[in-house]
């Protein structure tokens, strides 16, 4: 079992985070080596639905699409969300794309399997999961109050405590 990474939809003074957990704890995405190692899957591909992400003043995050090719017969289990209803933007931003689940048979049948499934697959098969983007914030109201807004000195934390007094102190 492994965590299915997403998005993280945007706020008014953040941008959203592409292709991490979001809301989980005690867990990590596992590498696409150990996935192969441990599972008889092939991972065919592994990348960020670029585009994904709702519009706005601040871009949601994109989310994920994944490709793995069956080596022997299994049965998948998908435990997912966002497939029917896209996650929402706020204060005017835009949706985020809806996820998707795919069953590819290695004879040319595509089967959309829902959020929800349990399926018996073949060698051969491939499963696509592609993860929702997050939510955009702000329309064009609040483009146009960032644009007067006086700017505000950014943060730059690199992970220091010493390093983020220094800044603190700066101030």
């Amino acid at each position: 079992s492994s965590g299915i990474n997403a998005e993280y939809g945007a706020g008014p003074s953040w941008e959203g985070r592409s292709g991490i957990h979001t809301h989980m704890t005690n867990t990590r995405i596992t590498d696409p080596e150990i996935i192969e190692q441990r599972y008889p899957v092939i991972v065919d591909q592994f990348s960020l639905r670029v585009g994904s992400g709702g519009q706005g003043v601040r871009r949601g995050g994109d989310g994920l699409e994944r490709r793995l090719r069956f080596r022997r017969p299994q049965t998948l289990c998908c435990l997912t969300e966002r497939r029917s209803t896209a996650p929402y933007g706020m204060n005017g931003g835009g949706d985020g794309q809806k996820g998707l689940n795919l069953l590819e048979r290695r004879k040319g049948q595509i089967i959309n399997l829902g959020s929800k499934c349990a399926i018996d697959v073949d060698p051969g098969d491939v499963f696509v999961l592609r993860t929702p983007g997050g939510g955009g914030w702000g329309g064009e109201e609040q483009a146009s109050e960032s644009e007067t807004a006086p700017k505000r000195k950014r943060l730059d934390v690199r992970g220091s405590v010493a390093e983020y007094k220094r800044l603190q102190e700066s101030a």
